[in-house]
């Protein structure tokens, strides 16, 4: 996919909470949890509660 500068800097400014409603979404669309994407954003990000 080829995209254009401004695209690129409008996706880096996008923070997390503007787009975790929409991961929310598409888990339980896929008929995932919320527990199982939160586990998934932990292994990504090595957060440890």
């Amino acid at each position: 996919m080829k995209t254009i500068p401004e695209h690129d800097v409008r996706i880096a400014k996008m923070t997390f909470a503007k787009v975790y409603p929409h991961y929310i979404t598409k888990v339980e669309d896929k008929g995932r949890t919320k527990v199982e994407l939160h586990q998934v954003i932990e292994w990504l990000t090595r957060l440890k509660k």
